[in-house]
């Protein structure tokens, strides 16, 4: 054999069957950078773990949390959030990756109170239909901070909420829920 022919020898070509894995292997790989980079950036989806927030939501719900609007505007009274537990919760043993939702009631400078079953904003009571039952502990007036929130679940007497642990930081909030997709007969905007 010349040498000269030896280099001139291109190896066979990849088989349709290869080229084929290929394009799937890289369509899987774009997929998933794409879920991590939307889970991780824009809105990821949440389970509810706990009665806290019945009647709006019920333990076993799943929701998707959208996360891109905080950053541009504060959170809302009446706006529901997920968010990783504060410092004063961590200190009780709540793993800090462990989620919350609750609906926020007060914002910076509101001044929250409950007195004789009612929720009081700025003196005045908060028209609450959402709730499961009127809350049957007072709780006295206090401002909430900059920077932070005053949060509370809807199932007012079975909440571990702000009333127990403090104001929730703004750093702390993961995102807002705004949409059930479990069970599919309450599938819907939040």
């Amino acid at each position: 054999m010349n040498p000269q022919e030896s280099d001139t020898k291109q190896s066979p070509a990849p088989s349709k069957a290869w080229r084929g894995w290929q394009e799937n292997l890289t369509l899987i790989a774009i997929a998933l950078c794409l879920a991590l980079l939307i889970r991780t950036f824009i809105a990821e989806p949440r389970y509810i773990p706990s009665e806290s927030m019945v009647p709006t939501l019920y333990e076993g719900d799943r929701l998707v949390v959208e996360k891109v609007s905080y950053n541009f505007q504060q959170p809302t009274t009446g706006d529901i959030v997920v968010f990783q537990p504060p410092a004063e919760l961590q200190r009780r043993g709540y793993p800090k990756d462990q989620a919350f939702i609750k609906r926020v009631i007060g914002t910076p400078g509101e001044i929250i109170s409950v007195k004789g079953g009612k929720v009081y904003l700025n003196g005045q009571p908060l028209p609450e239909d959402y709730i499961a039952e009127p809350p049957s502990q007072p709780f006295p007036p206090v401002k909430v901070p900059e920077g932070q929130f005053f949060v509370m679940g809807d199932n007012r007497n079975n909440s571990n909420d702000s009333r127990y642990w403090g104001f929730l930081p703004k750093e702390n909030i993961i995102g807002r829920a705004v949409f059930r997709f479990w069970p599919p007969d309450r599938v819907g905007i939040i």
